[in-house]
């Protein structure tokens, strides 16, 4: 990439990622209003009244009796100044409430891509250097298993093993309840409440770019710029480092990237599944409750860490492959 051209590439890029957002904040408001219920009743029936004269309150002070379009402009209006709401069920505003979940899925959903991506690289070169062999029969078998086995199944089975049957790790929540614990021993009972829920997530798409690694690397190897490599003499360690790997990491990042995002997707399975204290449960919980300011901010939230997601891709590849120009 031409560092000349960096400053006008984010620019447009800032551009088109401000429009995505905005699309996506408007379909997200329209699509949960468009859920059948009344938020007002709900509200009432929590707080135990329901009579017409408390309801038509609670649609007057979270601003209900309003024509649609005057709630979708005050509501952007709020997103602009990072105003997310006020959760009605938990007395607290939307903002608030994600910033303190959001730590907990940064890191269960950070430690699991890291592993899917080492691992499955990892094991995607090995299953390609040794085509045709053990080695590649086991590594695509297991593959293909995680591939095909649902998260919440392998969440369940990890609980059963390893917490029920071993009880080498413990299965629900981020830390020991009571302990009061500090520095180092702090971080090691998070690690072991850690390792269940990110090996969870992280196996169905170490699967995936295993598999994807592989496959690309076979290919890459059958071009003549690698055979002309091998005919000059270069060892074959370097002909796998510089010549096929990095040529094969292309689509593993473009995928890897576009993946990035949806973990926070799988989350909600994992989040529920091992009480993990992060924003996906927390919108399992709002929308059981109907808690709908919760929701749209959890999804304004999570659509801006997939753009971001995107753009930071988009800047890899260009690492990556030199070739590529950024368009003027």
């Amino acid at each position: 990439m031409d560092p000349s051209r960096l400053p006008g590439f984010l620019l447009r890029r800032a551009v088109k990622a401000a429009v995505v957002i905005l699309a996506i904040v408007v379909c997200n408001f329209l699509l949960i209003h468009a859920a059948p219920g009344d938020p007002a009743s709900v509200i009432a029936g929590q707080s135990g009244a329901a009579d017409e004269r408390f309801l038509a309150q609670l649609r007057q002070q979270f601003g209900l009796d309003q024509p649609l379009y005057v709630q979708l402009w005050l509501y952007v209006k709020g997103i602009l100044t990072l105003d997310l709401g006020f959760s009605h069920r938990q007395q607290q505003p939307v903002a608030k409430l994600i910033m303190e979940r959001l730590p907990a899925t940064l890191l269960l959903t950070g430690t699991a891509f890291a592993f899917a991506v080492v691992a499955g690289v990892s094991l995607g070169t090995l299953a390609a250097r040794r085509v045709g062999r053990w080695a590649d029969s086991l590594i695509t078998v297991l593959a293909l298993t995680f591939y095909a086995t649902p998260l919440f199944w392998v969440g369940l089975m990890l609980v059963l093993f390893f917490g029920v049957w071993l009880e080498w790790l413990p299965v629900f929540g981020m830390q020991t309840v009571g302990a009061d614990l500090h520095g180092l021993s702090y971080a090691l009972d998070i690690g072991k409440h850690l390792l269940l829920p990110s090996l969870t997530l992280g196996l169905f798409y170490m699967a995936v770019y295993a598999r994807l690694t592989r496959a690309t690397m076979l290919e890459v190897a059958d071009q003549d710029f690698v055979k002309t490599a091998r005919a000059k003499g270069v060892p074959e360690g370097q002909v796998v480092r510089r010549h096929v790997l990095r040529n094969a990491l292309l689509p593993v990042i473009t995928f890897a990237g576009i993946q990035a995002g949806q973990l926070i997707g799988g989350a909600i399975l994992v989040e529920t599944v091992f009480a993990w204290p992060g924003i996906g449960r927390l919108a399992f919980e709002a929308l059981l409750a109907r808690d709908y300011p919760v929701l749209m901010g959890v999804f304004f939230v999570t659509s801006v860490m997939v753009v971001a997601f995107n753009l930071v891709t988009d800047l890899l590849y260009a690492v990556v492959d030199p070739r590529v120009e950024v368009a003027g």
